[in-house]
């Protein structure tokens, strides 16, 4: 274990890159997150441990000299619009860092405000692979210089959650270093698992099961778009099929994950459950908000495994070790 490498978990949501870390010997001090139902779910799962295991609100109102020290910042912060400033107009301005005038107004600029007021020896942060070409490669390139800026050496890769669970859900991570580091991102080793390894093994109740009326309107709705050549609607699985990425959205109808029922019979929904392990998190993990709530805080998350290979590779830079690009007890699956 390593207990001494301590660190900040901010947009939070209910755990995920917590977990992940957790996993790789790294020890929480410090946590943010603004949502009241994501907080509910996070005080369930984590309920002692630092500060007496409260929890940070609105990370805005955070002054960052409260935030404790730590070793590592975790970030998966929301990719919002970000107002570009001319570099003419901040050099007038004699501004040393840019990050105030090209960030302000955006979440990340609290982020960037914690790491130049707290130094940390190294951060990760996560987000949807889109913010590689958002607003035409604008958004990730104020990122990139704003985090350069502060003094830090990043390397950044796109991942797919595919490689520990049975969904295809790509995502960049951004590593950083204070000091120069010896880091490289390495490949997980493809274990491909399937959807039956998070299926319940039996009938699930009755309330997953989509009604005649929704999966009708929806077969009549994905035709409809495949008659003008488009790509939308809903997609069925089977328990030997790798799942599309879980959204925020499942909610509403399950459309983008339906599991195959057998021949005459409507196909249903995820329970949270499979929810949770699709998402790689263990079974131990409670879920005590409504189905709404759970299916929306799961689709946000992130693959806890995956964040635990990121974890094992940053920790091991820290320490000044090599990793192969095999997983270890920290990289396996959790279900």
């Amino acid at each position: 274990m390593n207990d001494n490498i301590t660190f900040v978990d901010l947009f939070a949501g209910i755990g995920g890159m917590r977990l992940g870390f957790e996993s790789a010997g790294a020890r929480c001090v410090f946590t943010s997150e603004w949502d009241e139902y994501s907080q509910k779910t996070y005080r369930a799962n984590f309920p002692d441990g630092e500060n007496d295991g409260e929890i940070a609100g609105d990370i805005t109102k955070v002054d960052a000299a409260d935030v404790p020290d730590h070793d590592i910042l975790l970030a998966g912060f929301p990719c919002q619009p970000f107002s570009l400033a001319g570099v003419s107009k901040k050099n007038s301005l004699g501004r040393p860092h840019g990050f105030a005038c090209e960030t302000q107004g955006t979440l990340f600029f609290d982020v960037a405000r914690i790491i130049d007021t707290k130094r940390p020896r190294a951060f990760l942060l996560e987000n949807v692979r889109n913010l590689l070409s958002h607003d035409k490669g604008k958004t990730f390139r104020v990122i990139r210089q704003t985090l350069e800026e502060l003094g830090y050496e990043i390397h950044w890769r796109v991942l797919d959650g595919r490689h520990f669970v049975p969904q295809h859900r790509e995502r960049i991570f951004i590593a950083g270093f204070r000091e120069p580091a010896n880091f490289g991102w390495t490949d997980p080793a493809p274990a491909r698992p399937v959807l039956r390894e998070i299926l319940e093994p039996g009938p699930v109740p009755e309330k997953y099961v989509l009604s005649d009326k929704l999966w009708n309107y929806l077969q009549a709705y994905a035709e409809k778009h495949r008659a003008k050549g488009n790509g939308f609607g809903c997609s069925v699985f089977g328990p030997d099929d790798v799942a599309r990425t879980l959204s925020a959205r499942y909610y509403k109808d399950g459309s983008e994950i339906l599991i195959r029922r057998g021949d005459g019979q409507n196909p249903r929904r995820l329970t949270p459950r499979e929810c949770a392990r699709l998402m790689g998190y263990p079974e131990w993990f409670q879920i005590p908000v409504s189905d709404t709530r759970a299916y929306k805080q799961f689709g946000n998350s992130v693959v806890v495994p995956l964040i635990g290979h990121a974890a094992s590779l940053v920790l091991a830079c820290l320490r000044g070790e090599t990793v192969a690009a095999t997983p270890g007890a920290a990289q396996g699956r959790f279900w």
